[in-house]
């Protein structure tokens, strides 16, 4: 066990006074390592979030340590089905009550990317079973004008890891070879301003911090079930017009099996 002293990632970035896509490029491929190795020990985290990650120290070149490892299992028959994580970054298959495995930690760092890049989750909705609906269909956009200024590559990455198709989605691996963690695609614009905006706006509320076990997700699925509906209020987040498009067409070329 170490001793982390430098504060949590949103906070970081915050206070900095200049932050570009290269640097959420720079911290994400951080975070695809650790998982990355987590995953070759057969570990799943399942609760991957912005408040697990936490800064070594203070130094301006500080790396990225993930922490909380309350919800974590070993994998060992290759698969779970306990439903568990926080609202927003729980994966798909979880909320659907299915076997999953180690793609869960992927769909939430492709969340995790998301918000780097914007400062605002990509579902959000008052009511958890709303919000729930959207994760199961995998309904985000890349709003304008949040999102002008941002690569393509950087798209089709979020894209890659926030795959409602557990076989189509990414691995850790695969995601650590995508021209926007491994090569120069990533936009050196400044994007601070932005960000740490939507990022005051948008994550002052505890409900994103706060994991969820087993019975609390599926009681708000048998929610779900039972209503068709309710009107849960909208976010502070822009108003956009959902996609239930597959969104994991690649760029890159084959995926592994």
């Amino acid at each position: 066990m170490e001793l982390v002293t430098g504060g949590e990632l949103f906070d970081r970035i915050v206070e900095k006074g200049s932050y570009t896509e290269k640097d959420a490029a720079d911290l994400i491929r951080q975070v695809l390592e650790a998982v990355d190795y987590m995953h070759e020990q057969g570990v799943v985290h399942r609760d991957l979030k912005p408040e697990n990650l936490l800064y070594y120290s203070p130094d301006e070149d500080s790396k990225i340590m993930i922490s909380d490892f309350g919800l974590s299992k070993m994998e060992d028959s290759g698969i779970m089905a306990t439903a568990c994580g926080t609202p927003g970054y729980v994966a798909p298959e979880v909320l659907a009550q299915k076997p999953y495995g180690k793609a869960v930690d992927v769909w939430s760092i492709g969340v995790i990317s998301y918000i780097l890049l914007c400062g605002y989750p990509p579902f959000y909705d008052e009511n958890d079973a709303n919000l729930f609906a959207q994760i199961l269909k995998g309904e985000f956009e890349f709003d304008s004008p949040y999102w002008d200024e941002i690569s393509d590559s950087a798209k089709d990455f979020i894209r890659q890891l926030m795959c409602v198709n557990v076989e189509k989605r990414f691995t850790c691996r695969q995601a650590l070879a995508h021209p926007w963690i491994s090569g120069n695609a990533a936009s050196n614009k400044n994007i601070h301003g932005t960000v740490s905006e939507q990022l005051k706006k948008n994550f002052a509320k505890s409900r994103w911090k706060q994991a969820y076990h087993a019975t609390t997700v599926i009681r708000q699925m048998q929610r779900m079930a039972l209503s068709s509906g309710g009107s849960g209020g909208r976010s502070p987040v822009p108003q956009r017009s959902m996609s239930t498009g597959d969104p994991c067409g690649s760029l890159n070329g084959a995926q592994d099996k």
